[in-house]
C-alpha cells in the first residue's frame, strides 16, 4: 500500500480526507499538523490504534522536517489541505495567512520538488501534489453571471484569497517550470461533521440548539455553493488518481443557497428535532457586514464530472440534516473544541458589531 503524506490532517476537510482514506483503505497516512486553534485531534481518535496512520505536530515550512518525513516514509502523494482558512480572521489578523498559505505553501513545494527529483523513473511517474484550494480565488459573481470555470481569470477580494490565490500561482508555476506532477482543486464551501463551530453552518446550528443568538451579516443575501465534505474527500481521490499533472479540477455541491435560507432551514430542521415553544428563527440577528464581502459564488464542475466522472452523493436538503444530527450527538467533540481562544475570537469578531437590524419575525421568512 502506498503512503501518502497529508498536510492539514487535523483540521476540518483534512480529517474527513484521512478518516475516509483510512476507512477505504485507499493508502497509509503521515499527517503532518501544527495545531493551531483549528487543528484538533479528537477528530481522529478512532484511528489512534490504527498503524497505517501516523500524526506528526508540525509546520509545512520546516523543511527539514518535510524531507525527513518523505524519505522517511516514502511518501509516493502530498495533499496539501494546510492552510489559514477563515475570511473574518483574515480581515482581522492577515499575517498568518501569507505565512502558512504562501510562504508554506513554498516551502513544501520547493522540499516536494527535491525529493521527486531523486526518485527512480518509475516512482517519479506515480508521485503526485495535490494542493487543496478554494474558489474564493475567483472573486465575487453578480446574480445572474455564469459560475466559475477551470479558465475563470482570479479575482481575490480578501487577505485569505489572495494568499490562496498567490499559493496556486505558486503551484502552477512549479508544474511548468520544473515540471512537478501538481494537481489544484478549487472548491465551494464545505459543510459537514468536525467544521470547526466559527463556521456559518456549524455556528448557526450550536447557536440555535442553546438558544443564542444567530448572528447573519448584512441581510443574509450572499449566495454560496454548498459541498458536503464527504463529496469532496472522493472528489479529490478522483482528481488524485485520475487527474491529469497541471490541471486545475473546480469541485461543487451544485447547491447555491442564499446564507439567510441556509440558517432558516437549520432553524427549522432543529425546530423538528428539538421542538421548543418560541421557534429558532426568532434567535436570527443581522449584524454588521464584514468588509469586502462577496456577493456570491458558485462552481462550475463539469470537467470533474465528465473528465473523472465524479457525482457529489448528497444534495443540500439530505447533506444538512445529516450535519445536524452529527453535531447533536457529538456535543463532547463540539465541547472539547470551543477553548477559551475560540471564545475570546467570537467576541472580538460579532460581538462589537452589534444588530444592524431588528431580528425578522417568523412571517418576514
Amino acid at each position: 500500500m502506498e503512503t501518502w503524506l497529508v498536510t492539514g490532517g487535523a483540521g476540518f476537510i483534512g480529517a474527513n480526507f484521512v478518516l475516509l482514506a483510512r476507512q477505504k483503505q485507499w493508502a497509509n497516512i503521515v499527517n503532518l499538523d501544527k495545531l493551531t486553534y483549528a487543528g484538533n485531534l479528537q477528530t481522529l481518535q478512532s484511528l489512534r490504534h490504527d498503524r497505517g496512520h501516523h500524526f506528526i505536530q508540525g509546520d509545512i515550512g520546516n523543511r527539514e522536517l518535510v524531507k525527513y518525513i518523505l524519505e522517511q516514509f516514502a511518501v509516493t502523494k502530498i495533499i496539501n489541505f494546510a492552510a489559514e482558512s477563515h475570511v473574518d480572521r483574515s480581515i482581522l489578523a492577515p499575517d498568518s495567512f501569507i505565512q502558512t498559505n504562501i510562504v508554506g505553501t513554498f516551502h513544501l513545494l520547493e522540499v516536494a520538488k527535491n525529493y521527486w527529483q531523486h526518485l527512480p523513473p518509475p516512482a517519479q511517474a506515480n508521485f503526485r501534489f495535490l494542493h487543496v484550494s478554494t474558489d474564493e480565488v475567483y472573486g465575487s459573481l453578480s446574480l445572474t453571471d455564469p459560475p466559475f470555470t477551470e479558465t475563470t481569470p482570479y479575482a481575490p477580494n480578501s487577505p485569505y484569497s489572495a494568499s490562496k490565490a498567490a499559493a496556486d500561482h505558486l503551484v502552477r508555476s512549479f508544474h511548468h517550470t520544473y515540471q512537478l506532477p501538481t494537481l489544484t482543486t478549487n472548491c465551494s464551501n464545505n459543510y459537514g461533521p468536525y467544521q470547526f463551530p466559527e463556521k456559518l453552518i456549524p455556528l448557526t446550528i450550536l447557536n440555535a440548539y442553546e438558544n443564542k443568538p444567530i448572528p447573519v451579516y448584512g441581510k443574509g443575501e450572499n449566495i454560496r455553493d454548498w459541498l458536503y465534505v464527504t463529496d469532496h474527500c472522493t472528489a479529490l481521490y478522483q482528481v488524485l488518481t485520475q487527474g491529469t499533472p497541471g490541471e486545475t479540477y473546480n469541485i461543487g455541491g451544485e447547491s447555491e443557497k442564499p446564507n439567510l435560507e441556509v440558517v432558516t432551514t437549520i432553524c427549522s430542521i432543529l425546530d423538528e428535532i428539538a421542538p421548543q415553544a418560541t421557534p429558532r428563527q426568532s434567535l436570527i440577528t443581522f449584524v454588521k457586514d464584514r468588509p469586502g464581502h462577496d456577493l456570491r459564488y458558485a462552481i462550475n464542475c463539469n470537467k470533474i464530472k465528465t473528465q473523472l466522472g465524479w457525482q457529489p452523493q448528497e444534495n443540500f436538503t439530505s447533506g444538512i440534516r445529516k450535519t445536524i444530527e452529527w453535531y447533536l450527538h457529538n456535543l463532547d467533540w463540539v465541547n472539547s473544541v470551543r477553548s477559551g481562544a475560540y471564545r475570546q475570537w467570537l467576541q472580538q469578531n460579532y460581538g462589537d458589531r452589534g444588530a444592524s437590524e431588528p431580528r425578522p419575525t417568523q412571517k418576514h421568512l
